[in-house]
Parts: C-alpha cells; sequence; structure tokens
C-alpha cells in the first residue's frame, strides 16, 4: 500500500500555527506521513489568513496553483481552511473548483471525522458551522517545535473593532477549561517541552463567558507553577481588559516572560473611539505606567495602524508622541487596509496611500530610535536565552530569544548546544532588532 503524505501550508497568526499542528496531529492518527512537497501529497491543507489583504492575494495564487497540480495528481484532496475558508465560504467553491474540501475556524479539531466521511462518501464539502462543540480545542497536535509549545486557551473574540475581520470569521469568545489546558501543559512538559504560550485573540477575557472575570490571572498563575515550565508567554492582550492582578502575577511569577504585549494602535482618542478600542490614550498610559510599576526591566512591545480612516496629521502627531513618551522595545507597524465585511471598510476620509507610506515612515523612524536605545541598555548585562538554532543567515553563528522575546546571536565556537537548552549570554553589542554576545563561562 502507498505511503500516505501530507501537506500544510500555513498562513497568518500564531493561533493558525497552532491551529495548522492540530490538523497535522489528525492526519497522522489516519496514517499519514508530512511531506515538504505538497504537489504530490495525498492531502493538503491550506491554511489561511484574512486579517490583511495582501495575505489574501496571496493566499488565492496560491489555490490558483492546485489548479494545475491537480491535473497532474488528479486524486489529491485540497482542503481550504482558516479564516478565508470561514469568510468566503461556497463563493470560493465556485470561484476554485478544485478546492474539495472547505473546513471553518470552529471545525480545526473535528477534521478527522470531516476527511473520513469525504474519502467515504466523498461527501458534504463545506464545514463551517460556527456552533460550538466539545472537541474544539481538544485532539492530538504534531508540533513543530521541540521545546515550545502553542496552547490555545480561548477562540473568538467579542471587541468588534471596526477594522478587524476577527470577530466575523472566529466567532464569539468561548473559553476552554483550566483543567485541560493544565493537563495539555502536563503532557507536553513530559515530553520534554519547557516552554509554552497560552493563545487566544484577547486572552485577558479568558473565562468571562465561564462567569469568572479574574480566570485569565488565576490561569496564568496555575500554569506557572507546573513543575518543569521554564518559561510561560500569552498572546494577545487587549488593553481594554487588562487588569492590575494579571500584571502582579506576570511581574511575580519568576517562568512568566517579562515581555508584555499590549497593542495601542493610535495615540489619538479620536482615533481609538473610531476604531472601537474601548479605552482612551490616558488609560493606556496607565497600564504602562502599572506595568513599569510592578515589572521595571520588563519589555513593552506594541502594534500600532497608521492612515485609519479619518486621521489627521494631529492625530498622527499624537500617536508620535505616545511612541515618543513610552519608548517601546519594538512596535509592529501597519498601514491601514480595507477589510471587507467591517464598519471601517464604508468610513469616509480614507487616507490616500503615499499618506499612509509617509507616515509609516515617520514611525518607523522614531521607534527604531527607540529600539536601539532599549537595546544598549541591555550591553554588559548577562541574559539567559534559548538556543533557536544556527542563525538564518550564517551557519557558524547560534540564535536564540530572551524572556522578554529579543533576539540574540553569539558564535558557535563558543560551545556546543542543541536547539531548547537555556544558556547564558553575555551581550557585548546591541544593534536596533538584535543583540550580540558570548556564551558565559559556567
Amino acid at each position: 500500500m502507498k505511503n500516505r503524505q501530507y501537506s500544510i501550508l500555513n498562513y497568518g497568526c500564531q493561533m493558525n500555527e497552532s491551529d495548522a499542528e492540530h490538523f497535522a496531529g489528525q492526519l497522522a492518527e489516519l496514517g499519514y506521513s508530512y511531506s515538504e512537497d505538497y504537489h504530490n501529497a495525498d492531502i493538503v491543507v491550506v491554511n489561511t489568513c484574512c486579517v490583511r489583504e495582501s495575505a489574501e492575494k496571496k493566499i488565492l495564487g496560491k489555490i490558483g496553483e492546485f489548479k494545475g497540480i491537480k491535473i497532474e495528481n488528479t486524486k489529491q484532496i485540497l482542503c481550504l481552511a482558516g479564516c478565508m475558508a470561514q469568510k468566503g465560504g461556497e463563493a470560493l467553491l465556485k470561484k476554485y473548483p478544485q478546492i474539495d474540501l472547505l473546513i471553518g475556524t470552529a471545525q480545526v479539531n473535528n477534521f478527522k471525522p470531516i476527511i473520513l466521511n469525504y474519502l467515504a462518501e466523498h461527501g458534504q464539502r463545506v464545514h463551517a458551522d460556527m456552533k460550538i462543540n466539545e472537541q474544539e480545542f481538544e485532539g492530538q497536535a504534531v508540533r513543530e517545535s521541540t521545546y515550545a509549545a502553542w496552547i490555545p486557551i480561548m477562540y473568538g473574540c467579542n471587541n468588534f473593532c471596526t477594522y478587524c475581520i476577527v470577530p466575523h470569521v472566529r466567532g464569539r469568545e468561548r473559553s476552554r477549561s483550566k483543567e485541560n489546558i493544565i493537563a495539555e501543559i502536563e503532557k507536553a512538559v513530559a515530553a520534554g517541552y519547557l516552554e509554552f504560550t497560552l493563545l487566544g485573540q484577547n486572552v485577558n477575557s479568558y473565562g468571562k463567558d465561564l462567569g469568572n472575570s479574574n480566570a485569565f490571572a488565576e490561569l496564568l498563575k496555575a500554569c506557572s507553577e507546573i513543575k518543569g515550565v521554564k518559561r510561560l508567554r500569552y498572546m494577545t492582550s487587549h488593553p481594554r481588559d487588562m487588569n492590575e492582578e494579571v500584571i502582579k502575577i506576570a511581574a511575580q511569577q519568576k517562568s512568566i516572560c517579562k515581555h508584555f504585549h499590549v497593542p495601542v494602535q493610535a495615540g489619538s482618542n479620536k482615533i481609538l473611539k473610531a476604531m472601537n478600542r474601548g479605552y482612551t490614550k490616558e488609560k493606556f498610559l496607565s497600564l504602562i505606567a502599572m506595568i513599569r510599576k510592578y515589572a521595571p526591566d520588563a519589555a513593552i512591545t506594541t502594534d500600532i495602524i497608521v492612515g485609519f480612516p479619518g486621521e489627521s496629521d494631529a492625530d498622527f502627531n499624537e500617536t508620535l508622541e505616545l511612541v515618543k513618551n513610552i519608548e517601546f522595545d519594538a512596535a509592529y507597524t501597519f498601514i491601514y487596509s480595507k477589510r471587507s465585511g467591517t464598519p471601517a471598510a464604508n468610513f469616509e476620509e480614507q487616507i490616500p496611500l503615499a499618506v499612509k507610506k509617509a507616515r509609516l515612515n515617520q514611525l518607523m523612524e522614531i521607534q527604531n530610535i527607540n529600539s536601539l536605545k532599549k537595546n544598549k541598555e541591555l550591553e554588559g548585562t548577562v541574559q539567559e536565552v534559548i538556543v533557536e538554532g544556527p542563525s538564518k543567515n550564517n551557519s557558524s553563528i547560534w540564535s536564540g530569544r530572551t524572556g522578554s522575546n529579543k533576539l540574540v546571536l553569539w558564535p558557535m565556537e563558543d560551545k556546543e548546544y542543541k536547539i531548547g537548552d537555556l544558556v547564558k549570554i553575555k551581550i557585548t553589542a546591541a544593534q536596533t532588532w538584535l543583540l550580540k554576545g558570548i556564551a558565559e563561562n559556567e
């Protein structure tokens, strides 16, 4: 019997990376082995993202490629999964007949029975029901990393930011039980994993649907105390729901990484209101002050959108001033992109692309100064780093990350390490986006 193979082409966020691992786990249970060659694979899952237009266009181009592939590999099953599948539905099937199965965002861990049913009967092709089911968070995962594990704790979002498609394609917030989360982490620890990231569209809302407004703080503390957990991260936080208890626990627990990612998106109250972010600039500044009170050495990073509809020069200058004053360690900056199905796509006063690009460049200039300054402060310090492997640009250099998520490079000749090792590195030089150092003698 032919060795059956699968390929997964994954696009998008960390939640998609976790979902891809769950698709892989179920295919492995069915006897399929992984192949990088998606041209000849028996089953291909294209796990999609529709947060930005550029990503969507790239994915549609890849789907188009399979029209020719399936002429050569006539028995190949092409599964379109993720946010584009949820958003596009049957319209995508009509436009791209090479798609065999369409898997919605709430059906990830229901994939095994879906594929078995399709193989047996060539039955239902669309599985985009958003109804919550018991298996939504469960199922085996084939993890891509050998030391770091994604742990989904909740799906969906209730915030409805006016620029964001996520609530429309991921559904309302629903939380996984604390017991199941802890059991998954304990199982991964037993398999040798030491770094864990709790995943959700808005982790600060975890447990509210279960009637517990303090559930995320309790979960963070419980997970950080599991024996064998060396590092604990979480993403993504929403400033609207972040509270003092979460900040205190993150600061106090040794295994929780001292890295706070707090997406501000804009520094103008007018634009924050138009975005439906649910907080003011003043509230955001108070959160940053609270973080620095409890965790003065923590890294603070953010997300910022420039060119949101109606953003005046004065509004943009407020964002620049906020970035100058806070001095984020890093900022992930984006030009506003219309997403069909979101209110902001129909707002008046859309900003010309040339203006958006000019503003982005201004913002990046200031942030680059901040990032370099923050990294320079670490010169001469000793940082604990997890070895990720050889540098992508130089195979004679090790690369790894600090608990504050800063990239560190050091000479491979210092010592032989394994991926996942925790090592002490003395920082000798800082650049805008990375640190360089030497291994400490142990």
